[in-house]
């Protein structure tokens, strides 16, 4: 979710006010997954990078996760939404750490959308962790054991990558689970992300052939559609 400082800073106004119109339009997304049956939709609220942005921003971005947990988790509870937020906790506030357990625990049994907010989250770091885990508990470390100890186990990979902004790279989200992914680029500032822009995404993934280190001759035998079903966004 790329572009809430540049969305302030063309409108004058501070950078956290960017953050505030990014919060809004992740809630319209989060109405658009479920419109459209995804069954995951993983978002980059907070990289582990982003510790060395001005003091003043940090502390307002953690003041905007707190107040969005105590006032989104009812509504995304009662609509069968399933919170998760992956990430390194140490480092947030005890009250921060507290909020983000209630809000999973609350929403643990919901069988619908799986949003995940990545936040304190970094793929280098996920994969770290993941191995740390293995390790302490002797057991031997595969592609199979490891993926199942990520902090993202619970979901498939990503289907779909969508980036905003502009830039194009993935600076360190998902680098374990994007190794097959689909790479979605918009230049849209986030806040100005739309459902026009959302549905250009979506047509764009399902013109791309998912080959998965195979041939094109070799999916002659699959379903006629050229990708698989969407199931996860990030």
């Amino acid at each position: 979710m790329d572009g809430n400082g540049r969305w302030a800073k063309q409108r004058y106004l501070p950078r956290l006010a960017g953050h505030r119109q990014g919060l809004e339009k992740l809630r319209e997304l989060v109405r658009w997954c479920r419109h459209d049956g995804v069954q995951a939709l993983t978002v980059f609220a907070f990289s582990s990078e982003n510790w060395s942005r001005p003091a003043d921003e940090v502390s307002g971005l953690m003041g905007l996760l707190a107040r969005a947990l105590e006032r989104e988790v009812g509504e995304l509870d009662r609509a069968g939404v399933r919170l998760h937020f992956p990430g390194d906790r140490l480092a947030l506030s005890g009250e921060l750490q507290q909020q983000l357990a209630q809000a999973e625990q609350r929403t643990a049994a919901n069988r619908g959308l799986v949003l995940n907010v990545c936040f304190n989250y970094g793929g280098r770091w996920d994969v770290v962790q993941a191995a740390q885990q293995l390790a302490a508990r002797g057991e031997p470390i595969t592609e199979a054991s490891l993926s199942g100890a990520l902090a993202l186990a619970h979901v498939p990979p990503p289907d779909l990558i969508i980036r905003t902004g502009g830039e194009q790279r993935l600076s360190n989200f998902l680098l374990w689970q994007a190794a097959y992914s689909e790479l979605y680029f918009s230049a849209a500032l986030w806040p100005a992300f739309d459902r026009a822009e959302f549905d250009a995404a979506l047509a764009a993934y399902a013109q791309r052939e998912r080959r998965f280190g195979r041939v094109s001759e070799q999916l002659s035998d699959a379903p006629a559609e050229p990708v698989q079903p969407l199931r996860a966004v990030a």
